[in-house]
């Protein structure tokens, strides 16, 4: 069953999350079971929002490349992110 991923990243903006990306390059090297990512501003931060085929699929891809790249791109001060999920009931398109 798909899973919803919310994150909220304190204290970080765009350029630290354009960095973050380009150390874990989501679109050169899509992760393996990503259906759907959005992120933006918010008050205090980031925050994301991304549905998974599942839990694993993100786990597997945070562990192998989120932690790291967010070393390699100096967020690693940053803190965990507040993170919540959630169950999928659908998504759009298929």
């Amino acid at each position: 069953m798909a899973v919803g991923i919310r994150q909220k990243i304190a204290g970080v903006n765009a350029e630290q999350i354009d960095r973050l990306n380009a150390e874990i390059d989501p679109d050169g090297n899509p992760p393996t079971g990503l259906v759907f990512h959005l992120s933006g501003p918010v008050d205090g931060g980031w925050q994301v929002i991304d549905v998974w085929e599942s839990r694993e699929h993100f786990d597997r891809f945070a562990g192998e490349r989120i932690v790291p790249g967010m070393a390699a791109a100096g967020l690693a001060g940053a803190g965990a992110p507040e993170m919540e999920e959630f169950a999928v009931h659908e998504h759009f398109p298929r």
